[in-house]
């Protein structure tokens, strides 16, 4: 796979260093000549300029790539990034990196965005997935159809525990992708039974997650009245 990075910071050079270590092919966009030097991504194509003009983006090939990841700590430069590299040069694929939670509406198919990544977002979605043990989870907007990612951690004294996979009423415009159980993660299947501390991965439309919020939290258990 062909993909080009916008961006040589932490976050692209992260990301770029796990690519080129899956063996794909990674071409890395940057203003900063210096940034080469710093970095130790053997096997990556360098191109020094501004990302948000055409004749830069020309010189990295957009019309071959599968996916163009704008990842700069600039949330403009990402969205023109993203809609140059949809509109210009039909690259099939778009991830952006969202710097402030709140321009967040922005990314979205209008500005050529399929993914958009918030990394506060993220964060502390990830922090609840950690601490808040029987709450639905956001933990991407995936713009292409308004699909979301989100999480949930079964509780064990949860009424779907013991409870098979076919046999959850789950909502029509949401699937269960996902169990890790142990830090080990398991392909669902009808047969499989739900078990307490399970963390269930789900992707759904924006109704159907909040259909699943309904569900799980009226099926959670009551806490015993206290003497």
């Amino acid at each position: 796979m062909r993909v080009v990075i916008v961006g040589a910071g932490a976050v692209g050079a992260s990301i770029a260093r796990e690519l080129l270590s899956h063996r794909h092919e990674v071409v890395i966009f940057d203003e900063k000549p210096e940034v080469i030097g710093r970095s130790d991504l053997r096997g990556a194509q360098w191109i020094i300029g501004d990302a948000c003009e055409l004749s830069t983006l020309r010189e990295g090939g957009l019309e071959e790539t599968d996916v163009v990841v704008a990842a700069t700590g600039d949330d403009k430069a990402n969205l023109v990034v993203s809609l140059l590299a949809r509109s210009e040069f039909g690259v099939p694929r778009t991830v952006g990196r969202v710097n402030n939670p709140k321009n967040e509406w922005l990314f979205d198919d209008a500005w050529g965005v399929d993914v958009a990544v918030s990394t506060p977002r993220l964060m502390t979605a990830l922090v609840e997935e950690a601490v808040e043990v029987g709450d639905v989870v956001r933990l991407l907007t995936l713009q292409t159809g308004g699909a979301t990612l989100a999480a949930y951690t079964v509780p064990h004294e949860h009424p779907v525990v013991a409870t098979m996979v076919s046999q959850v009423p789950w909502p029509p415009e949401v699937t269960l992708v996902a169990i890790l159980r142990d830090g080990v993660p398991i392909s669902p299947s009808g047969d499989d039974v739900l078990e307490g501390a399970d963390q269930l991965f789900f992707i759904s439309s924006a109704e159907g997650e909040s259909q699943l919020r309904a569900m799980f939290t009226t099926a959670d258990p009551q806490e015993p009245e206290r003497a």
